[in-house]
């Protein structure tokens, strides 16, 4: 049974907003440490702390409101100038923000928190009592010296189980007035590293296996953080519901209308009057149709923002952990993209993020020496472009070698030396998205297991997305992202096959067109065509459907994923339409992404192109590598 028996409104209106407020006090610690001095950021903390408190007091949290009350009095002497911020002081109220995070966690449970780690809470109050003065200053623990009766056994198995750390065990050992300031000393400056992390800094666990298909949650999230990854609510601006209050009242006034010109059309009369009214309706009923259609797809567009501010406290957190000095810098991040969408970036996005600060920048004595600042910048960037969103993930540091990266293919077996020379330099920086590939030598706890590109990918196409790779050894490197819009309504390409229409994603498409088969070549016993130097094999919608053919296809459509280019043959199209997709939940066939409606009743199957191409085979998808083009169809 819950601890919070009829509060349930009430826990989830607090934990919305204490979660809110959370993330916003973890992006202020992140500018505090930089201007420690700030007198507006440490007053925007406080009350942070404070509300949150507030609230938890309503839930009986008493946990909660405990370690509430220590971090906002830590902050009231912050703010009256009474101690100074050091990096051990911020250590420690990292360490109390992951703690109350922790609990809200307990509590979406329905289950009190528990008590806050015993290093945190000891170390706050040291430091509230000054009995920790010179360590604050300093930022470093001072050493704990022991009698000579070897290691404490009890404290390493505290923490390594993650429990709290006894202190009446040193007490044993010394003076009780000895082992109080020894235990706030070692715990003045907590090391994070015995914490459990809100994102934790192991990038991969023993259980990730390159290339592993993507489970109905995000790959790459931990059980506690897919816990929390869903939200069940969404935030709307009202005067987005006025709108579309409003349409629906005019599209009442519209039907009202219509039902009375079919009666009249029903009594006989067919004059041009009617007509043209009757005319005038559909056109304007048309018209506030595609309005509410587009204000209710505004009201699931969310700033990004919100995802976006999760991120300088992973990228500060994991950059003090390698010892780097990295500034997280946010642009666009007003831009608006589907909430679906956006909980389903938050993957491809750390691993992106994580990728640059442990990859991608130097160290700040290797980059002196190369005539940078000490301080790197990965930046984080978001815009529309059209009808699409581009991300932007860029780093300063020392970019991507696509010899290196070569070499590296070759080494682990996943390309052949001969392939590896068909490749360019586009094509070799794609080749970090195959499963299984890294340039790390040995695997550390952040990364090189081979398995966090390939989240990327797996997680950006199933978005309908692409992702590309701009690098420039020694200046840093670019990864552009572009989604569309919204996955509620998707452009998509009819084509025929005899007389029934399928529906193909437009993001795939590149051109369309004729098939001329005098020209058409065998390579590897696979028909190919040539498309300005490009060698692209032609595949037969009606062999990826394992439907006869029954006459030659006219037509191509040249598509492109992430992997390979190809050509579509097809016998004909019906156009171009804006797909409203309906999932089949029950039932979906292999290569069906869903089906869509035409404008005259008709339904049509919307292809997944990526699963039709994986059911060929593992000998003909064998037979499409063989071809020495091999290289241009995977990573053109």
């Amino acid at each position: 049974m819950s601890d919070f028996a009829g509060m349930e409104d009430l826990l989830q209106d607090f934990l919305q907003e204490a979660g809110d407020l959370l993330s916003d006090v973890d992006n202020k610690l992140v500018d505090l440490e930089r201007s420690p001095d700030d007198r507006r950021l440490l007053n925007d903390i406080f009350r942070g702390f404070h509300t949150i408190k507030g609230g938890a007091g309503f839930l009986n949290a008493t946990e909660l409101v405990t370690l509430c009350h220590l971090t906002e009095s830590l902050f009231d002497k912050l703010r009256n100038a009474e101690i100074r911020l050091t990096a051990g002081l911020m250590d420690t109220i990292m360490a109390a923000t992951q703690s109350v995070r922790h609990m809200f966690g307990e509590i979406a449970q329905g289950t009190q928190p528990h008590a806050a780690p015993g290093e945190v809470s000891v170390a706050l109050r040291a430091i509230l009592e000054g009995r920790v003065e010179s360590q604050a200053d300093t930022g470093t623990a001072a050493p704990v010296t022991v009698a000579d009766e070897g290691p404490d056994w009890h404290a390493l198995h505290a923490a390594v189980s993650g429990q709290d750390v006894a202190l009446p065990a040193v007490a044993a050992r010394s003076t009780p007035a000895a082992a109080a300031n020894a235990a706030a000393a070692a715990n003045a400056a907590v090391d994070l590293s015995k914490l459990k992390p809100h994102f934790p800094p192991e990038g991969r666990r023993s259980t990730d296996k390159p290339g592993a298909a993507v489970s109905g949650a995000p790959s790459g999230r931990r059980a506690d953080e897919r816990a929390a990854a869903r939200e069940a609510t969404i935030r709307v601006d009202t005067t987005r519901l006025d709108q579309v209050l409003n349409l629906s009242g005019e599209i009442g006034l519209t039907k009202n209308r219509l039902t009375s010109l079919r009666a009249d059309i029903l009594a006989g009369r067919t004059d041009s009057e009617t007509l043209q009214a009757l005319d005038q309706a559909v056109s304007q009923l048309d018209l506030l149709v595609s309005d509410l259609q587009n204000s209710v797809m505004k009201t699931r567009m969310q700033p990004i923002g919100r995802l976006f501010q999760k991120y300088p406290r992973i990228a500060r957190d994991l950059a003090r952990q390698l010892g780097k000095d990295v500034e997280l810098a946010l642009i666009g991040e007003e831009t608006e993209v589907d909430k679906t969408m956006i909980e389903d970036l938050a993957d491809p996005l750390i691993h992106l993020i994580r990728n640059a600060v442990d990859h991608g920048v130097e160290g700040p004595e290797e980059r002196l020496l190369a005539g940078k600042p000490a301080k790197s910048v990965v930046r984080l960037e978001a815009r529309q472009e059209g009808d699409h969103i581009v991300l932007i993930i860029a780093d300063d540091g020392h970019g991507i070698s696509p010899e290196r990266i070569r070499a590296k293919a070759v080494e682990k077996n996943i390309i052949s030396e001969e392939e590896a020379n068909t490749l360019d330099d586009r094509q070799s920086l794609n080749l970090i998205f195959l499963p299984g590939f890294s340039t790390m030598a040995q695997a550390s706890a952040v990364s090189g297991r081979g398995v966090g590109m390939d989240v990327v990918k797996t997680n950006i196409q199933k978005l309908n997305g692409s992702i590309e790779i701009r690098s420039e050894p020694g200046k840093g490197s670019v990864f552009i992202i572009s989604l569309p819009l919204t996955l509620a309504i998707l452009p998509v390409l009819l084509v025929l096959l005899g007389d029934q229409p399928f529906a193909l994603p437009l993001s795939m498409v590149r051109e369309i067109l004729p098939i001329d088969h005098q020209r058409m070549q065998e390579v590897g016993g696979k028909e190919t065509l040539v498309v300005r130097g490009e060698i692209l094999p032609v595949i037969a919608l009606s062999r990826l459907l394992g439907w006869p053919q029954l006459r030659q296809p006219e037509y191509g459509v040249l598509m492109q994923t992430a992997e390979r280019s190809f050509i579509l043959a097809v016998d004909n199209f019906a156009g171009r339409d804006d797909a409203v997709i309906k999932a089949l939940d029950d039932f979906r066939p292999r290569g069906v992404a869903g089906v869509t409606t035409l404008s005259n009743g008709q339904i049509v199957l919307i292809l997944d192109m990526k699963e039709l191409l994986a059911d060929l085979g593992t000998q003909a998808d064998r037979d499409l590598r063989s071809t020495p083009a091999r290289a241009l169809e995977f990573f053109a």
